[in-house]
């Protein structure tokens, strides 16, 4: 136990341990006692014998002792882990000194019916490699055999298949020396390719060999070798299986890289028997599938397997191809069209390999040519790399020769573009490959429409292979283009292409750039060349070096586009003269028109190559050449608006140097719009014919647009006659006017007005057709239907008069005011918004309509704009127009001509310059027509009628400051805010006060004429409106207001039509104000009315008596007319004036606004009336004579009233009126009314009357009563002096001395009786008696 103490030691060393025999039986005995060792005891005492067996030599015995020991140990104490491999690296030790010793013991006999320690058929594996192994394969392999049937486990398995392929490979080995190396095995080739045989059947038959394990890749690689060693017939026999069991692998997930070599050995053994047999022809497909899967895997170049892989599956490829050509070509063929860009990939691969090792025909590189094609359709960015490399492989064989070569061109170039996200590797590679193409088929690849993107790295390919060329002496000349027009690109197709793409010149960096770089490398530089002389080379050389110059200078943003345009034009130009060749600018020419036609869809590049055309022909000398081309690029294709407007472009250029010819070519060219023969519009299919009629129409206007701005006055001569035939065109059509077709005419016509009416030598030049126009125009308004808005016709109609309004003859009023009404007639009578909202079948078409609507409307207000600044002055009249529609009864009307008329009156306030007067002679009419609208039912219509209102205030106050400013007067600032739009808003009397002191006193009579007629309107808010307007009017200018009678006829006319309430009592309001103003003049008119008067009259003078002033002054009138008439002595016949007089007094005083009047004129009205009421009651009036009736209220008959009964009702009012009702109360408490009734008592009643007024009245107004009388004690009319004088004494009698003082003296009553010895006795007495109670 000596050698386990040494181990458990911790001093123990190598030095130590010496293999003795002693020592070998030591360590038996430790092993022997092992299961009561720590592991870690028995894993240092291998180590250090492992390491001694190592550096020492044993002898045999020595070996085979050891040997024994430790395997015996494994299989007893079955050692796992590092044990077990620590187990495993002793016996390899053994076996390095004697490999014999350890591999005889697999068949030790307790091994026959059990496996071995998996350590020892590990170390056997291992051991097999060794020198000195080789006479032990036979033997080993036979044993192998027996224990491939028994292992069942993965360990086991894995073990057995260690010696496995230490056999296998030895053998093969062995084998590959040479036969001398036969007699050092211990089995013959023969025997060993049976039992290679056995083996695979073995495999096969006993282990289950179908999953993803480590087994079946350690078989894998032993199946591998065996393929060498099993006979080729019996080999080609188990193709078939082998297949199937690979693509079982596959589909296992089996690590790619063993299934690639099985597959190559295979294919390898079965090459080397010269052919590989029907089977695998028969398998072909499936195994190809398998390498294109394995090839498709990705290739990591830190793992050796995924290198490896990749390296084995292209190798079986070749082998494939060397034994079946024809037929591997076609399968790898069918995979490129595979949509698995890692299997296409795999497949250009395979062609890179194999194409460059078979015979190259011409139905191969078809085939492949095919292939390539449909790789490049495909187009899979992860295959672009591989495919780029074996298109370089393929132009190095000379596959650009066939047709198909163009498209790989193509895609190279595609892949080249200077704005494709490729990797650098993979341009650099187009590049190359590019470079390997000639000089001119690289220029013409160039300047095809399709490398457009490719076109910066191509021209300067193409300037580099140039510029060497010429370094080497030959200078590339583009006269070897015409030698082969079909195959190469003519000179003028590319001068065309590198002017154009020099019209972006910062386009993706460097296209102008390239573009001059390349044309100056490709210069003519001598007189030699066929077509293009020197001075063209001359010129390129001075000309693109600045242009550059100015490239260089500039960047995207600073460049001037229109600027480098213009220099690029005249770059061709001059070009063009120095070629000086009419038949190479005839062939320029086409190419310009067929580019326009079938390559240019880019706008801008459209719109250069229209002025590239006109330039290039302007250059011209031949007169047929210009007429035919000009024909020519009038029937190119002009569809878009672009395109049109590029034709008239071009056109105007041509016309700078042969405008007659221009000009003829147009009119011939507008033939086809009116000659049914000729015209190839009518070849068309019916429903296509307006729409090309109206295409030609819009060419030839546009081109007349474009010559008028360039002609430079030239054209101006021509153009009555282009008018004349502008008028043709329409009424000479050819085809049915629908709708469209007239648009598409207005349209036309109008862009040709517009560029007209914009020149400045315009208005230099009369044109006599322009009345004639306007009248066609008005026309086509008129044509347009009145219950819908269905086009634009009428609005384009007027815009196109208002944009040819400038140009004269200038309209005249008549025509202005057929034009107006024509355009009115057509807008203003269109249905509502809503109602053509209702018609519409979606809501975007009434949206349309909506926009339409308000779109004619602004036309007709810009119309009527112009006509305005044409003639200011005649605004009045225009707005006079709007008339009709301002009174219409529908509100949309209304509401459209109140819109025009405030907006029209805006424009025309916005001026802020009078320099013209504009003269409103009507202006009371207008005020009351908007005046009256600022109550419209209709808010908006209200809204717009006090800002219509509020600019024409706005215009006469800007008129009389102007006017005072020239007179030098001084005008008070800001007056013009007082009053807005809100202020006039619902406001009439305002407006009226506003406009009052600009009214003339015939504009004032018109204003109140016109305003009755809105009296009866059925409208209320309107009748009111014409009310207030006259009530508003009267008050401010009332007494400048002439026709009086006529005035005041109407008004009365009118009230008795028994007007709205409100209407009624304002118009009432508006009659006092008259009669306020003219009391003299209306007053006797109403009295003058027959008696008994009617309602209407009654409430006049009911009115009357509302307004303080108008009572005072019609008062006074009344007054003096009953003073005046009752003033001399009269005839006993009965005046009806005064009676007339008394019954206006009845109406007025029984009133309760007249107080106040009244009081101011009471003794004198009191004393008036009184006298009246004497002469009354001396009159034979009939008894049933009814001069006045009152109303009583409902359900009462009114109260009838003779003269007498009417002139003492009067006299009762006044005191009542005068707020004197008790002397009314007293005066019926002593039968006054009864006494002045009669006239024997009458003046016993003045004096019963007068003790009433004494004992009721205060003494100032007592006072004035006796001042007043006193003034007519002495009158000569007997009546008048009789009442005063009973007055007078009565009062003297009843007041006192003290009050009568202030006013007549004490001795007036004495000198009153002592001259009136006249008076009645009766009189006399009743005073007397009367007086009684004073005295006493």
């Amino acid at each position: 136990m000596s050698f386990v103490v040494m181990v458990g030691s911790s001093e123990i060393t190598d030095r130590n341990l010496d293999v003795s025999e002693k020592n070998i039986k030591d360590f038996m005995e430790a092993l022997q006692v092992a299961g009561q060792l720590s592991a870690d005891n028995v894993l240092q005492t291998l180590k250090l014998l492992k390491v001694k067996i190592l550096n020492n030599k044993m002898a045999t015995p020595r070996c085979q002792k050891v040997t024994d020991i430790i395997v015996d140990y494994m299989k007893t104490m079955k050692p796992e882990g590092e044990l077990e491999e620590l187990c495993t690296e002793v016996l390899l030790a053994l076996g390095f000194q004697s490999p014999g010793i350890v591999i005889f013991k697999l068949w030790d006999r307790w091994h026959l019916n059990n496996l071995p320690p998996n350590g020892l058929l590990v170390a056997v594996g291992r051991l097999i490699f060794c020198q000195g192994a080789d006479p032990y394969i036979g033997v080993t392999w036979e044993y192998i055999l027996h224990l491939l049937r028994m292992a069942q486990k993965e360990d086991d398995m894995l073990a057995v298949c260690h010696v496995l392929k230490g056999l296998v490979i030895s053998a093969r080995k062995h084998l590959d020396l040479g036969t001398k190396n036969d007699e050092i095995m211990d089995i013959t080739q023969e025997a060993l390719s049976i039992k290679a045989y056995l083996t695979l059947r073995v495999l096969f038959n006993r282990w289950s060999l179908r999953s993803n394990n480590k087994v079946t890749e350690e078989a894998l690689v032993i199946i591998g070798h065996l393929f060498f060693l099993i006979p080729p017939s019996k080999l080609k026999n188990q193709v078939n299986r082998l297949t199937r069991w690979l693509m079982t692998l596959m589909s296992a997930k089996v690590a790619p890289f063993y299934i690639s070599q099985c597959i190559f050995q295979l294919i390898d053994a079965l090459a080397l028997s010269g052919c590989g047999g029907i089977n695998l022809e028969s398998q072909l497909g499936n195994i190809i599938g398998m390498l294109f899967k394995q090839l498709s895997e990705t290739v990591e170049d830190s793992n050796h397997h995924s290198v490896q892989n990749h390296s084995l599956a292209l190798k079986a490829f070749y082998i494939l191809t060397k034994l079946y050509n024809d037929r591997v070509v076609t399968l790898i063929r069918e995979n490129v069209e595979s949509k698995d860009p890692a299997k296409i990939v795999s497949t250009i691969q395979i062609f890179t390999d194999v194409l460059q090792k078979v015979p190259q025909t011409e139905q191969l590189k078809n085939e492949v040519m095919h292939s390539v094609i449909i790789m490049i359709q495909e187009d899979l960015k992860p295959v672009q790399r591989a495919l780029l490399n074996f298109i370089e492989m393929l132009i190095q064989h000379d596959y650009l020769a066939p047709p198909q070569g163009s498209i790989i061109i193509n895609y190279v170039i595609k892949l080249s573009e200077s704005d494709c996200s490729n990797e650098e590797d993979i341009q650099l590679t187009c590049s190359k490959i590019l470079q390997m193409v000639t000089l001119p088929k690289l220029i013409t690849l160039v300047c095809q429409p399709r490398n457009t993107l490719a076109f910066v790295p191509l021209s300067k390919m193409a300037t580099k292979m140039a510029l060497r060329a010429r370094s080497l002496g030959q200078v590339p000349y583009l006269s070897s283009f015409h030698l082969r027009p079909t195959q190469f690109i003519s000179p003028q197709k590319l001068l065309t292409h590198l002017v154009m793409f020099s019209l972006k010149p910062y386009r993706e960096g460097e296209f102008g750039v390239s573009s001059l770089r390349l044309l100056y490398a490709l210069h003519p530089i001598t007189s030699l060349h066929p077509v293009i002389n020197s001075n063209v080379g001359q010129l390129w050389m001075t000309e693109i070096p600045q242009m550059l110059q100015m490239l260089d200078d500039h960047t995207e943003k600073s460049l001037n586009q229109e600027e480098w345009e213009g220099r690029l034009l005249q770059f061709s130009s001059q070009s063009l003269l120095a070629i000086d060749d009419d038949s190479w600018l005839e062939q320029l020419i086409k190419v310009v028109l067929e580019r326009i036609n079938y390559f240019s869809d880019d706008d801008e590049e459209k719109a250069f190559l229209y002025k590239f055309f006109g330039f290039t022909l302007r250059t011209s000398r031949n007169i047929k050449m210009v007429q035919m081309m000009l024909s020519a690029i009038l029937q190119t294709v002009h569809e878009e608006l672009q395109e049109r407007e590029g034709i008239a472009v071009a056109l105007s250029i041509v016309s700078m140097k042969h405008l007659k010819v221009t000009l003829d070519q147009l009119q011939a060219y507008s033939a086809i719009l009116t000659d049914k023969n000729s015209s190839s519009i009518l070849k068309l299919m019916k429903e296509h014919q307006q729409r090309e009629w109206g295409l030609v129409c819009n060419i030839i206007y546009l081109s007349y647009s474009k010559i008028i701005s360039e002609s430079k006055g030239a054209i101006f001569m021509h153009l009555d006659d282009i008018l004349a035939i502008v008028l043709q065109h329409y009424r000479n059509c050819i085809v049915e006017k629908d709708k469209n077709l007239k648009l598409e005419y207005l349209d036309a016509l109008t862009k040709l007005i517009n560029i007209l009416s914009s020149q400045p030598m315009a208005f230099q030049f009369k044109f006599p057709q322009k009345i004639e126009i306007v009248t066609f125009m008005m026309e086509l308004i008129r044509e347009e239907p009145l219950n819908s808005i269905s086009s634009s016709i009428r609005q384009r109609a007027m815009n196109f008069i208002t944009n040819f309004r400038k140009l004269h003859p200038l309209t005249e009023v008549e025509e202005r005011t057929e034009l107006l009404q024509t355009c009115f007639q057509s807008v203003l009578c269109l249905p509502s918004t809503e109602d053509l909202q209702k018609e519409a079948s979606s809501s975007q078409e009434a949206q349309a309509t909506e926009d339409l609507l308000m779109e004619t409307l602004q036309s007709l207000l810009r119309l009527m704009e112009t006509l305005i600044v044409e003639m200011p002055s005649q605004i009045q009249y225009c707005l006079e127009h709007l008339n009709i529609w301002l009174n219409s009864q529908n509100d949309n009307e209304r509401e459209r001509a109140m819109w025009c008329a405030a907006r029209i009156l805006g424009f025309t306030a916005k001026w802020n310059n009078f320099g013209v007067e504009i003269k409103f002679s009507r202006l009371g009419c207008l005020v009351r027509l908007l005046a009256m609208r600022c109550q419209d039912p209709v808010d908006n219509i209200c809204f717009l009628s006090s800002q219509a209102v509020y600019n024409l205030y706005r215009i006469l106050l800007l008129q009389k400051q102007m006017q005072r400013k020239k007179q030098g007067l001084w005008e008070e600032e800001g007056k013009s805010e007082v009053y807005s739009a809100n202020v006039f808003y619902n406001n009439t009397f305002e407006i009226a006060k506003a406009f009052a002191e600009y009214f003339t006193e015939m504009q004032l009579t018109h204003l109140v004429l016109t305003a009755m007629e809105g009296l009866t309107d059925s409208k209320a808010t309107v009748s009111l409106a014409a009310a207030q307007l006259m009530s508003a009017v009267m008050k401010e200018r009332g007494r400048d207001m002439i026709k009086i009678e006529e005035i005041v006829e109407g008004i009365v006319g009118r009230l008795n039509l028994q007007l709205e309430p409100n209407t009624q009592e304002e118009t009432m309001r508006a009659m006092c104000l008259l009669a306020g103003n003219n009391t003299h003049r209306v007053v006797p008119m109403l009295l003058n009315k027959t008696l008994p008067w009617d309602r209407t009259n009654l409430a006049l003078w009911k009115a009357f008596g509302t307004r303080r002033e108008t009572t005072i002054s019609v008062l006074q009138l009344l007054i003096g007319i009953l003073e005046k008439l009752h003033s001399r002595e009269e005839s006993r016949e009965m005046a009806f004036q005064p009676v007339a007089v008394t019954c206006a007094l009845c109406e007025m005083l029984s009133g309760s606004l007249c107080q106040e009047a009244v009081q101011e004129l009471y003794p004198r009205l009191l004393l008036a009336i009184l006298h009246h009421l004497y002469w009354v009651i001396e009159q034979n009036v009939p008894q049933k004579m009814v001069v006045y009736n009152r109303e009583e209220g409902p359900g009462h008959k009114s109260k009838p009233f003779d003269p007498t009964s009417c002139a003492l009702e009067v006299v009762k009012l006044v005191f009542m009126a005068a707020a004197y009702e008790g002397v009314v109360v007293y005066a019926n408490q002593h039968h006054c009314w009864d006494l002045l009734s009669s006239p024997k008592f009458y003046y016993i009643g003045i004096m019963d009357l007068t003790s009433g007024i004494v004992k009721n009245c205060e003494p100032a107004i007592l006072h004035r009563i006796l001042n007043l009388i006193r003034n007519i004690l002495y009158s000569s009319n007997y009546h008048r002096r009789i009442l005063a004088r009973t007055f007078y004494a009565q009062l003297c009698l009843l007041i006192p001395t003290a009050a009568l003082a202030p006013i007549s003296g004490s001795d007036c009553g004495a000198r009153l009786f002592g001259q009136s010895n006249q008076v009645d006795q009766r009189a006399q007495h009743h005073y007397e008696r009367s007086w009684a109670p004073w005295n006493q």
